[in-house]
């Protein structure tokens, strides 16, 4: 008996619509960022029938998330595309120091660890899907729609069956051994499929902005705590990232403060860099209207379990990372390289087994719950003090012990342990 899993979205329809097209796959990818991009292209290199759904009509937006780390670089280098990436425009950061009252502090550094990109590479996530969708596009067996917004899922027997979707020219149906739900924080393949993430960490505000880069700025990335503020700075290519964070719940009492107000506040807590045009004051003008600031809740979570018949969930769609270290790119890469070789011959055979999905999640998840623990420890020991203006914002301890101090570069830069692709 068929039952179909309806969004709550106003344009979900609870009844059977009219279908366009039926079309059969292997794998039927929902979401192509990174995660889904990747597993298809993996997928797609190995003979395997799959079709990669969008809901964008392209990947010319802005994303927060730019920062490909060390180890998805080496999966990269696998796959023969790293130095292709590395001709793109893109900068390196090989090291973040803050600046506190009570002097300065490393909390990462990657050129002592081993590897043949000992750097975070600062790389547009549009140039990087592109890239990666170029790839895939040169095999037969892929195909991507692009503006398919998935309403359903299909469901016989207790097993997903694939997912029924509307562009411009109607509903269309996808049939499909396996569905994967790739479609980040926000997933609506997860909403459909009735899983409730829980909550992992702290909550924590933070405004994200531009401001322009100057010739004779530094290439490393920079922190600032002072006086109960804290800011992060990350140097791209052509302009500076910055991340203002601020305590939870005090957004709506700073935008009635005024944007010059909080321009103000910053301006404190900025590191010192030239004066006239190259000065932060100065550069801080380019904020013109309240439009030009994000404003993010950092949080994350993961659900209980990644799968059921039919289904994997994969990337932010599993578990969603705060954006402390910038990991949720890579580990939804990982997820993907896992993804990939645990299933590719389970969808060669048409049998993906229950076992096949629960392998996936059984070797993702103690380095998922593990750096998202790293998260909340760099939350509760750094940010949330460093938003207390009563006392002076002290280093943690495990910084100032030798052998402890590379563990940050370590765990963000490589992992818990390393992901390799299945030679192909």
């Amino acid at each position: 008996m068929e039952t179909i899993s309806s969004s709550s979205y106003p344009d979900a329809s609870t009844t059977t619509p009219e279908i366009q097209s039926v079309q059969e796959t292997s794998c039927v990818i929902v979401g192509g960022g990174p995660a889904g991009a990747v597993l298809a292209l993996l997928l797609a290199r190995q003979g395997i029938p799959c079709i990669l759904l969008e809901a964008h009509k392209d990947f010319d937006r802005d994303f927060r998330g730019d920062t490909l780390h060390p180890s998805v670089m080496e999966i990269m280098e696998e796959i023969g595309l790293a130095e292709r990436l590395l001709q793109l425009r893109h900068a390196k950061v090989s090291q973040l120091t803050f600046r506190t009252s009570e002097g300065a502090f490393t909390l990462f550094d990657f050129r002592r660890l081993k590897s043949k990109y000992p750097y975070l590479t600062m790389l547009p996530q549009v140039d990087f899907l592109e890239m990666i969708m170029a790839e895939a596009a040169q095999y037969p067996h892929f195909q991507l729609v692009m503006g398919a917004n998935v309403q359903e899922l299909i469901e016989e027997d207790g097993i997903v069956q694939g997912v029924r979707y509307r562009e411009q020219s109607g509903w269309h149906e996808i049939r499909a051994h396996l569905t994967v739900g790739a479609d980040g924080r926000f997933s609506r393949i997860r909403q459909l499929a009735g899983k409730e993430p829980v909550k992992t960490s702290p909550p924590i505000d933070v405004l994200w902005f531009r401001l322009p880069c100057q010739e004779g700025d530094p290439e490393k990335s920079i922190g600032s705590t002072i006086g109960g503020r804290f800011l992060i700075l990350l140097k791209r290519f052509d302009h500076w990232q910055v991340g203002y964070f601020i305590p939870k719940g005090s957004y709506q009492a700073l935008r009635q403060a005024g944007l010059q107000a909080m321009k103000e506040s910053i301006t404190e807590v900025m590191p010192e860099l030239g004066e006239g045009a190259n000065s932060w004051r100065q550069r801080l003008e380019y904020l013109e209207n309240w439009s030009q600031v994000a404003f993010l809740a950092i949080e994350s979570s993961r659900v209980k379990r990644w799968y059921q018949p039919g289904l994997l969930l994969i990337g932010d769609a599993a578990h969603v990372m705060s954006p402390v270290a910038g990991v949720g790119i890579n580990y939804a890469i990982q997820d993907a390289v896992v993804a990939a070789n645990v299933l590719a011959e389970p969808l060669r055979s048409g049998q993906v087994r229950l076992k096949d999905l629960a392998a996936i999640q059984c070797r993702r998840e103690i380095p998922t719950r593990i750096i998202q623990g790293f998260q909340v420890l760099i939350q509760r020991r750094i940010v949330v003090p460093a938003l207390d203006s009563k006392q002076a914002f002290k280093p943690p301890f495990f910084l100032r012990i030798p052998f402890l101090r590379d563990l940050p570069a370590r765990l963000i830069g490589k992992g818990v342990w390393q992901v390799h692709i299945n030679s192909l």
